[in-house]
């Protein structure tokens, strides 16, 4: 690390007030929901863009033993512009409960909310020379050998770090309030995520709808030179299809920095909160990609990567988006699901998420930085020094 820990931490005194913009999509038209990315980014003048869908979006119908409801709004049509096709001519596909998906009872929520704190980190990025305004953003720690799942539009600045053109230094921070404690690099971050959004990195309020928004990051070293832990807290991944439901109650947690002041940057706690799961969404085909868990604290900037923890301690989503609202009661705090991820990985990399988790990180690592990296981090750096 080029400084000392005393050094950046001083700096990050000096950078907090910067910490906290909030990405905030224009005022949704009636049927029409605007999806906002919820990480913390830099402000910029550039105006919030996105293309409607090319075909008509899918309402998910879930279906249980007891009855059957069609969510209301389909998650493929977010646009700041009215689209082709609206909600009510949406087909419905079918989604069923998978049969008993456990053989053991479901836990207490507050063991799993010990469990999901101990593996939530706090994703902080700070540019030295100002370049670049202080990120923070969230993630879940999937693995015990520190391997960190987020959202790709988190994971880019990790990735922007990586070049001396920037001047920008990453780091992951535990705890609440969070402490600096070690050094990512970028794992995995698919490529068609970044082919289609690296032009958003200098917008002041990008939208979307969370595709291939998710990356993987590795722990590469301590903050201040200590030995890395031989093993670090996790929570487990499930990534069966259908495994959350319409009802079921879950855990979100995350490190939200919108309604907290100047103080953002520095004192940040972790916050989380036990809701239900509202509303199930699919991107194009009959699988429960996307859900909705309501308007929770979590609602706010700097929540993205946060975690989606079922009654069984399993990781069943990742935050990335919420809709548009004045107070988080106002808005709906979305996340893919981990299904949607195990099959997105698949066919953006070859390897699904298991198969990607059971290798050795620091050879994945060290293969994306060589092979795929430099490409990405130069479509970042076309849009931020031109």
């Amino acid at each position: 690390m080029k400084n000392s820990l005393g050094a950046q931490i001083a700096l990050l005194v000096l950078l907090c007030a910067g910490v906290y913009v909030l990405i905030q999509a224009a005022p949704p038209a009636p049927s029409t929901p605007v999806v906002s990315s919820i990480t913390t980014q830099p402000a910029s003048a550039a105006a919030a863009s996105t293309t409607p869908p090319s075909k008509p979006p899918t309402a998910v119908v879930a279906t249980t033993t007891k009855s059957v409801v069609a969510a209301k709004v389909p998650i493929k049509q977010v646009a700041t512009r009215s689209p082709t096709t609206s909600a009510a001519t949406s087909s419905a596909v079918e989604i069923t409960r998978i049969s008993n998906p456990y053989t053991t009872a479901a836990s207490s929520f507050p063991d799993v909310n010990t469990a999901t704190r101990s593996a939530l980190v706090n994703i902080l990025c700070m540019s030295p020379n100002g370049s670049i305004r202080p990120i923070s953003g969230s993630g879940v720690l999937v693995d015990p050998k520190g391997i960190i799942l987020t959202n790709a539009h988190v994971a880019q600045y990790v990735l922007l770090s990586e070049s001396p053109r920037v001047g920008l230094n990453c780091y992951i921070r535990t705890g609440s309030p969070a402490v600096l404690r070690w050094i990512p690099k970028v794992m995995y971050l698919p490529p068609a995520w970044m082919e289609a959004h690296a032009v958003d990195i200098t917008s002041a309020r990008p939208v979307g709808t969370g595709e291939h928004d998710y990356a993987l990051l590795s722990i590469v070293g301590s903050a201040d030179g200590a030995p890395l832990p031989t093993s670090f807290p996790f929570v487990a991944p499930d990534t069966r299809e259908a495994i959350g439901f319409l009802g079921d109650q879950v855990i979100a947690a995350s490190y939200p920095a919108e309604f907290i002041g100047s103080s953002a940057g520095f004192n940040i706690y972790s916050a989380s909160s036990i809701t239900s799961i509202r509303q199930l969404f699919t991107f194009v085909d009959s699988t429960v990609d996307v859900i909705s868990v309501g308007g929770v604290i979590e609602a706010q900037s700097g929540s993205s990567g946060g975690a989606i923890v079922n009654a069984w301690n399993r990781l069943i989503g990742i935050i990335t988006t919420t809709s548009d609202g004045a107070t988080t009661a106002d808005r709906d705090l979305r996340a893919i699901t981990l299904s949607y991820i195990n099959r997105d990985i698949a066919a953006q990399s070859g390897s699904n998420l298991s198969t990607t988790l059971s290798g050795n990180p620091v050879a994945q690592t060290e293969q994306f930085s060589a092979h795929t990296a430099p490409r990405l981090i130069k479509m970042l750096l076309d849009q931020i020094l031109k």
